[in-house]
């Protein structure tokens, strides 16, 4: 199989990457369609399966004594986990000068606004009664009944209501520039549209200086937002006195784990995107080898993280702390413990390989199987330690419904429709800053702005 590097163009000029970054805006392919009707349909399966749980009940979804978190808090924390790699690439690579960044950043956030609203969806799932949701929400009603702020649900709404704010506004902030290009290249409503959301922008060296500021503000704003809110959705777990979850281990190591699963995404995004739009001069080899990089750093926390946990409950002695990792690892559920070990800590091995770090197709599925890993391991966290609790008389198995199944089918395709439009709505890399590394290599950008061409024309 060919790499990269053996398929990369010539270097692109200026009026390139405003041509080349804006035609799948300008000109959406059939096939652009069949996918976003194969997503639709999902959506509609995953509507469907929930309005009828809220119909007959939440007794058709699988969930029972003892497990009464399954499948839907495993997929919420997998979907909150995936969004954390847009802050980390946009926000800590952009505070440290990372370079490399520059093309892949945008796709990066975007997936962090769609993870956090498909992630937003399943606690309102779990609840079974909805529109009891506001009891979730931090306010003082007339009946002077207030949330209990030890729930780990009333936790969960801080923090990704939180991040998804913040996420927001520095995805919209770093579209501003952005806007003005394709302001300046659409006509009708489109470049209404357009117009209103550059803000008025003409690239001016003012308008230039105080963007670069409240783009370093925010970034500083949103990194320690990386730390904070996986923290905040593990203590969900350790703050109980379950056994296998009552652990000072959780928050870095879910951290660790969410950035994991989440730059294995960015891969897995970025290589059809690569592929359908026709952007091989600005997505490189470069790009794909550091973030396999950073996959297989995180992977190399992630299994210490697994051994850490095993250690620490034979250390402590305490027999039911013993017996509940033996049962991770050997009972009912050894299945899926066996896979996320497979997939998240004996795959990623690969990437010490320079070959494999460049070669697509093997990429792209390696970045699948991590994926799968780390679903596999919230599953696996959560299910088996509610399934083997202390009493024996309380044990029990979990078997997802169709119901759930469904819908968590359908939340991929609720992600991928969002992310798909967006691909068509909007540049899927910054522009703005594809332009500044070009004036950087070519050395003589010309113009008010630091890209050469402040003004958004070509």
């Amino acid at each position: 199989m060919a790499t990269l590097e053996a398929k990369a163009p010539s270097r692109p000029t200026m009026a390139d990457a405003n041509r080349d970054i804006t035609r799948p805006i300008a000109r959406p392919e059939k096939r652009f369609f069949l996918v976003l009707g194969v997503a639709a349909a999902g959506v509609a399966l995953m509507f469907g399966a929930w309005f009828y749980q809220i119909g007959a009940g939440i007794g058709v979804a699988g969930i029972t004594h003892p497990v009464f978190w399954g499948v839907y808090i495993t997929t919420f924390v997998f979907w909150v986990g995936i969004a954390h790699s847009g802050t980390l690439i946009s926000a800590i690579l952009y505070l440290f000068r990372s370079g490399w960044r520059t093309t892949i950043n945008r796709t990066a956030e975007a997936m962090t606004i769609f993870a956090v609203m498909t992630a937003g969806l399943f606690p309102l799932i779990h609840l079974g009664r909805v529109w009891y949701f506001y009891y979730l929400m931090p306010y003082p009603s007339q009946r002077q009944i207030w949330p209990d702020f030890r729930s780990p649900l009333v936790m969960d709404v801080f923090a990704v209501s939180t991040y998804l704010v913040i996420s927001a506004l520095f995805w919209y902030t770093g579209l501003i520039p952005d806007f003005a290009v394709l302001r300046d290249r659409a006509k009708g409503w489109a470049h209404k549209i357009y117009g209103a959301f550059s803000l008025g922008w003409q690239g001016t060296v003012s308008e230039w200086r105080h963007y670069r500021r409240i783009y370093l503000y925010m970034a500083g704003i949103a990194t320690p937002l990386v730390l904070s809110v996986h923290s905040v959705v593990s203590w969900d777990f350790a703050l109980a006195i379950v056994p296998g979850w009552h652990s000072t281990i959780f928050a870095p190591y879910f951290v660790a784990g969410a950035i994991f699963s989440g730059v294995a995404l960015v891969i897995t995004l970025m290589i059809p995107l690569r592929w359908a739009f026709g952007l091989e001069a600005y997505i490189t080899e470069k790009h794909f080898e550091n973030m396999a990089k950073l996959v297989l750093l995180t992977s190399l926390i992630v299994g210490f993280s697994y051994g850490t946990e095993f250690f620490l409950a034979y250390y402590s002695a305490d027999p039911i702390e013993i017996e509940s990792f033996r049962y991770r690892a050997l009972g009912d559920y050894a299945l899926p413990f066996w896979v996320m070990v497979f997939c998240n800590v004996v795959v990623p091995q690969a990437l010490w390989f320079k070959k494999m770090r460049t070669t697509l197709p093997a990429l792209f599925a390696l970045t699948i199987f991590v994926n799968i890993g780390m679903w596999y391991e919230r599953f696996v966290i959560i299910v088996t330690s509610l399934a083997h609790e202390y009493e024996p008389g309380g044990w029990g198995l979990y078997v997802p419904s169709w119901v759930e199944l469904s819908i968590l089918a359908g939340s991929f395709c609720w992600f991928f429709f969002w992310f798909l439009l967006f691909s068509r709505s909007l540049p899927v890399i910054s522009i703005a800053e594809v332009k500044e590394h070009l004036v950087h290599q070519h050395g003589n950008g010309h113009g008010n702005g630091p890209m050469g061409h402040g003004d958004g024309h070509e």
